[in-house]
């Protein structure tokens, strides 16, 4: 488990370990609980489940201490650390199933969660029956949420999976080299990059990054880039485009 409020994280990996079929471990942080699970693999061991503290880095005041750079429109804006270690772990270790411990019932921020591959959302302030009740079942590959949660995220979902929608809808109308040029935007790629990797001269490159704005129907750079991730639009690879220019070149 992983929560950076030192008596409770200490109460209840205390608790848990009392249980004769559970094996526990307390980590303080993000990266300290990730680097606990790299070195019970390393060791020959495992964690089948990690429970994360939903504000894990959150100051005092309820202000997270660090916040996700590239938030768009859709995603959840300044995301605690406990999120997004959920989505750290899924991607480092897809084996291990989440559970976030939240002191509060929030359908926005437990639709985040299941969005970032967290298998349940309990309470802090739960029963330890009603814990090890939960563990058990994703576990069995259940996702668990209390029940008065499950409308507002089913909402949640829904509207973001309509945003989504949108998005997909208006990135399909450019045209193959707009679509090019919004995925090195997407990259973070400036006008005179776009026009050194796509051999065009940055005036023809303006034009088509106006054209993918007008089409898309945003007014920044920034927020074509937001809305193309929202569509799944992946970034150009820049690897890859310096393999494929020395392959040319030689």
């Amino acid at each position: 488990m992983v929560d950076d409020h030192r008596i409770f994280a200490e109460s209840l990996a205390a608790a848990l370990a009392a249980e004769p079929d559970v094996d526990v471990s307390a980590a303080g942080s993000g990266p300290a609980a990730l680097r606990c699970l790299e070195r019970a693999v390393a060791e020959g061991r495992r964690f089948d489940v990690l429970l994360v503290d939903a504000d894990l880095g959150t100051a005092a005041g309820g202000v997270p201490a660090q916040r996700e750079a590239g938030t768009a429109a859709g995603q959840a804006p300044h995301t605690a650390d406990g999120i997004a270690l959920v989505a750290g772990v899924r991607a480092a270790h897809p084996a291990v199933r989440t559970v976030v411990l939240a002191e509060r019932d929030d359908p926005r921020r437990a639709a985040f969660a299941l969005q970032a591959g967290a298998s349940g959302w309990v309470a802090k302030d739960c029963s330890l029956s009603r814990l090890l009740a939960v563990v058990r079942g994703v576990l069995r590959e259940e996702t668990h949420l209390p029940p008065a949660l499950l409308t507002g995220v089913l909402r949640e979902l829904t509207a973001a999976r309509k945003h989504r929608s949108d998005s997909e809808r208006l990135v399909e109308s450019l045209t193959p080299r707009e679509h090019e040029v919004l995925r090195c935007m997407v990259a973070g790629l400036g006008r005179k990059d776009v026009a050194a990797r796509l051999f065009l001269s940055p005036h023809t490159v303006r034009t088509h990054m106006q054209n993918v704005l007008g089409k898309l129907g945003v007014h920044s750079t920034l927020a074509a880039v937001a809305l193309a991730r929202r569509a799944g639009v992946r970034p150009a690879d820049l690897a890859g485009d310096v393999v494929e220019r020395s392959g040319q070149l030689a």
